[in-house]
């Protein structure tokens, strides 16, 4: 989920990791000379800023991946996706029903001396479902006893079912029992607040380094809008003597050709490659490629866009577009075409087949098929011409690729046009949660390890679904994979296999591709663990060391 990471929609990636030398100046062989220094600190490459440091409010992968390592929660996840204990104790003890579940806490502190509770988390939980917060991701929640009464206003935020035993007990009661959910607990919706420090901020909590708390291996300073950030080691951590780093410094760099560059001058340890560039370095021993389980796909706005009411419309634009040739022509590094919203290699079912297999649709390249489309939803609306507003990324590659979008529409649907409008991650996001927009690009990478991290940002009620589309049959088929068929592995990924196809089908949303990243990374860099969940990145155990 992450938006957009949920954001997630989730992530190019919204926080890219280029390890920097310690040393800027000099000639490069000085550079290389520095570049390990005394091995304890790293320079980093964000491609945005950090929208908000506040975990009840942030829902884009920029913010995430910053509080992952500056925050922590119940439980983090290690190098292989699994959940272990992070201010949790250990595993929860859980009732014979599997509905409630009692946490130990550990000794922890906040970076200004107070201890970790159990009421930071009530307080933090409370306040995430409550409305007047508004919060985007309170529906995260709702499998937690009463939180989506409170979240509509139907129930007090005292009525959570979340409490503190003591300081240092937590407990927990569950409206079902998930097999997911202590991979869930990793996410940054959950994390705690100190109720204290969050009230004394008000409105300011969570916009400036100065006026946030922190609890996790890092804290956050120096942080200059649009410009730089900086973790460094949070020496109130509890387990601080496993923290390797003393700071990991961030610029925001937009271009990824800049960032290559900064590499061959000998300036940055790790680089993501253009894909005019890929080519060249694939015999590079610093080379490496990985798919992450980030998907990037449009939306068009049904509701402030009459036309797109009109399922053959939709279908002309999903149809129109080749996916195979984008991916060669405007990536070529490591990602793939996207034939569904849930990423390949991220779910399988009962036989380990990977669930993709099963989900089918004609949302895909057919550019006869896309005109047919077309000339019926001319016919219907009674239309020739169309001109529709393409929003998307403020960077150079995302021009590029808009601007291949429209030629592949402008060229497969007489009579269709398409404008491009750029803007600021930020902005873009603001634009996207208002339905200020026509058609997005953008994407979702999971908060969990679930299909269901994708497939219920679709569902009517829920925040995440900015395309307007309320379909009651495909709610009910949500609803089922999340209930009733819980205990039924392979009837529930089928359920949800066929969900996927319905929506897919209705050409809500039209899947672009995988993201992959192609990278140039310098022997001492060690031990960054990327996820393909929760927070992207995880620096506590990375070190810089030839």
């Amino acid at each position: 989920m992450r938006k957009k990471r949920l954001r997630l929609i989730s992530l190019v990636l919204l926080s890219i990791t280029l390890v920097l030398s310690a040393c800027s100046g000099g000639g490069k062989e000085k550079k290389d000379s520095d570049a390990a220094g005394d091995g304890k600190s790293l320079r980093l490459i964000s491609i945005s800023d950090i929208p908000s440091m506040d975990s009840s409010l942030a829902t884009d992968a920029t913010s995430f991946d910053v509080l992952n390592n500056t925050m922590e929660g119940l439980y983090k996840l290690d190098k292989h996706d699994k959940a272990i204990p992070g201010i949790a104790k250990g595993d929860p003890k859980k009732s014979d029903d599997g509905l409630t579940w009692t946490i130990e806490l550990r000794d922890a502190e906040w970076s200004n001396g107070e201890k970790v509770t159990a009421n930071d988390f009530v307080y933090a939980w409370r306040k995430l479902v409550t409305p007047k917060t508004a919060s985007e991701y309170a529906f995260i929640m709702f499998d937690i006893e009463n939180a989506e009464d409170i979240n509509k206003g139907k129930k007090k935020p005292e009525e959570l079912g979340v409490k503190a035993v003591d300081d240092k007990t937590l407990e927990i009661k569950l409206n079902r029992e998930l097999p997911y959910y202590q991979e869930l607990l990793t996410f940054g919706s959950f994390l705690p607040q100190n109720e204290k420090f969050v009230k004394e901020k008000g409105d300011k909590y969570g916009t400036t380094a100065k006026d946030t708390l922190y609890n996790g291996p890092f804290t956050l300073s120096d942080w200059k809008t649009e410009d730089n950030y900086t973790l460094k080691k949070n020496d109130k951590y509890w387990d601080k003597g496993n923290v390797k780093l003393d700071s990991v410094n961030f610029k925001v760099v937009k271009e990824p050709q800049t960032a290559l560059n900064m590499y061959n001058a000998g300036d940055v340890d790790e680089a993501l490659i253009p894909a005019e560039n890929v080519n060249k370095y694939k015999d590079d021993k610093a080379y490496n490629t990985e798919l992450e389980a980030r998907v990037y796909f449009m939306r068009m706005n049904q509701k402030d866009v009459p036309e797109f009411k009109n399922k053959d419309l939709r279908m002309a634009i999903a149809q129109s577009i080749d996916r195979e040739q984008y991916v060669k022509s405007n990536l070529n590094n490591g990602s793939k075409p996207a034939k569904t919203l849930v990423p390949t290699e991220f779910v399988k079912d009962t036989k380990g087949k990977d669930y993709t297999k099963g989900v089918e649709t004609e949302n895909k390249f057919d550019k006869e098929s896309a005109k047919k489309h077309l000339e019926k939803a001319k016919k219907d609306l009674g239309k020739d011409e169309f001109t529709f507003e393409l929003l998307t990324y403020d960077q150079d590659n995302a021009k590029k690729d808009a601007e291949y979008f429209k030629e592949q529409i402008e060229q497969n649907l007489p009579g269709v046009k398409i404008k491009v409008k750029q803007q600021p991650f930020k902005q873009k996001l603001k634009l996207e949660s208002s339905m200020d927009y026509q058609i997005s690009f953008g994407r979702w990478a999971p908060d969990y390890p679930d299909a269901m991290s994708f497939l219920e940002l679709f569902t009517s009620d829920n925040v995440m679904n900015e395309t307007g589309w309320k379909n009651k049959e495909y709610d009910k088929k949500i609803e089922d994979s999340g209930n009733k068929l819980l205990k039924k592995e392979q009837e529930r990924v089928e359920a949800m296999q066929d969900a996927e196809s319905f929506l897919l089908d209705e050409a809500t949303i039209i899947p672009i591709y995988q993201q992959g990243n192609a990278r140039l990374t310098q022997s001492y860099v060690n031990d960054i663990e990327r996820h393909k969940f929760g927070g992207d990145t995880d620096l506590k155990h990375a070190s810089k060391q030839k």
